[in-house]
């Protein structure tokens, strides 16, 4: 039986230790944290339900445009709101524990460190135990980066981890880094209905998405309140009383009562004796893997935040699983990040899979594109959804989709037929002479490929010129 040792117990690591126990591994997890890692004790699930509470608050608070009246304010209860999103972490971490324990899964708690490339010396409470090992999974995520003159404190200057402390909602927010997380905050913030400024060192907010899509975003937030400091980098946060003083390189100030940083993650890859064992990480301390998850060493696999390949929980818990298929000998498919799908939980959210608009602008991938606007779909009309589009990418002549954006309420949902499309390789033809309900916001999605249809045809045209008559 293949000894199987996992060092971390967040989405790449436990996927991992369910595929390893099914084909038969005998497999261990050590884990310090809890098991769901950060994707489930401070990340995607904490978060994502604080956001899908504002996303009630901002469907309540643009009700009035549908005919409803209300006869008081809606506010909300932060203490309440935090109670429920760490007990449902909570919840998800111990749904994941009994999943693993019926699996046969040995769970440690403690840290891991490699001692070589077939041995984890793990140290807990009661001592070190050395575990001995034909395959390693590394899978031990990253923590929030912080400004060498921002440190927070858990109480006004907060990292995303820090912020289900709170009992009162800020007063006024300030949010340092306009990347996804610190999107995703701002918006949560605003609807919730805090005075939110969002400091982006940018020319725009979420300068790694699609253009676009990020342009409705912004103009979005600023229509509803937010304030949005473009070109603006934040030197340092202090903290003065009651209040934080966040300090800009120009030389200004913004004062607030609380501060978010969101500026990016460092990976948990110090104190793994990656060194005793020949694991090679890059500048930042990522571990490299190939398409496999292999490492630099033999028998060392890794998956997850620590390696930096596309740093989402979906990512991971594929790396992890892919890990588990190379090392145990099943079939296996190398990730290929041009299928993956993912989501910015803003309001409205932006999704996104395969190829990008900037890969298209810089002729690294050749297709024609279409645009729709959401506001022409009746059951928008209906909803009163104003903002948004769908946008999708297809090859010219065969018409085969390569990637696809999609900003509207729950994008994230409207994204699968679109991932389908590209994994599968269907054409515009065949996504458009699919069947959608009427009236729904995905029949766009069918819109819009009937648009690229004509596209494909005047490409054949194109490549096909009629030859002049004798």
């Amino acid at each position: 039986m293949t000894r199987v040792v996992i060092i971390g117990g967040g989405p790449g690591g436990y996927e991992a230790a369910l595929v390893g126990s099914q084909l038969g591994g005998d497999v261990t997890i050590v884990d310090s944290d809890g098991l769901g890692g950060s994707a489930v004790l401070t990340d995607c699930v904490p978060s994502k339900t604080l956001i899908a509470t504002a996303e009630v608050m901002t469907e309540v608070g643009e009700s009035p445009e549908l005919g409803l009246r209300y006869g008081e304010k809606v506010s909300v209860d932060l203490a309440a709101v935090n109670t429920r999103v760490l007990q449902l972490a909570e919840s998800q971490s111990a749904d994941i524990t009994r999943s693993l324990e019926k699996d046969g899964v040995r769970i440690i708690r403690g840290q891991g460190r490699l001692q070589g490339t077939d041995q984890v010396l793990v140290t807990t409470a009661e001592g070190e135990e050395t575990i001995p090992a034909d395959v390693v999974l590394l899978a031990t995520g990253a923590h929030p980066r912080v400004l060498p003159d921002a440190v927070p404190d858990g109480e006004r200057i907060l990292t995303w981890t820090q912020v289900y402390g709170l009992d009162e909602l800020p007063e006024k927010l300030i949010v340092v880094g306009s990347g996804v997380t610190g999107a995703e905050f701002a918006s949560a913030y605003d609807a919730l209905g805090a005075d939110v400024v969002l400091v982006s060192s940018r020319d725009r907010v979420l300068p790694g998405e699609d253009a676009d899509a990020a342009t409705v975003l912004e103009d979005v937030f600023t229509r509803r309140g937010m304030t949005v400091m473009s070109k603006s980098r934040a030197a340092g946060v202090r903290r003065d009383g009651d209040q934080v003083v966040v300090s800009l390189t120009d030389g200004s100030e913004v004062v607030g009562s609380h501060c978010l940083l969101a500026v990016g993650s460092i990976p948990n890859s110090e104190g793994l004796g990656l060194e005793t064992a020949g694991v090679d990480t890059d500048d930042r301390g990522f571990i490299t893997v190939d398409k496999v998850s292999r490492t630099s060493a033999k028998g060392v696999y890794a998956a997850g935040d620590c390696t930096g390949v596309l740093m989402l929980a979906s990512v991971a818990a594929m790396q992890g699983r892919i890990a588990m298929w190379h090392a145990l000998g099943d079939a296996v498919t190398p990730l290929n990040l041009a299928q993956v799908s993912s989501n910015v939980f803003t309001a409205p959210e932006i999704a996104t899979v395969g190829a990008t608009q900037a890969q298209v602008d810089a002729g690294e991938v050749r297709a024609t594109s279409t645009i729709l606007p959401l506001k022409g779909n009746p059951r928008a009309k209906m909803q009163d959804i104003t903002d948004g589009f769908v946008k999708l990418f297809c090859l010219p002549v065969t018409g085969i989709v390569v990637g696809g954006v999609v900003v509207a309420p729950r994008a994230s949902e409207l994204i699968h037929p679109l991932s389908l499309a590209v994994q599968c390789k269907l054409t515009v033809d065949q996504l458009a002479q699919t069947f959608t309900v009427y009236p729904s916001l995905s029949g766009s999605l069918a819109e819009a490929a009937r648009r690229l249809h004509l596209h494909s045809l005047q490409a054949v045209d194109d490549a096909n010129p009629a030859k002049p008559s004798a």
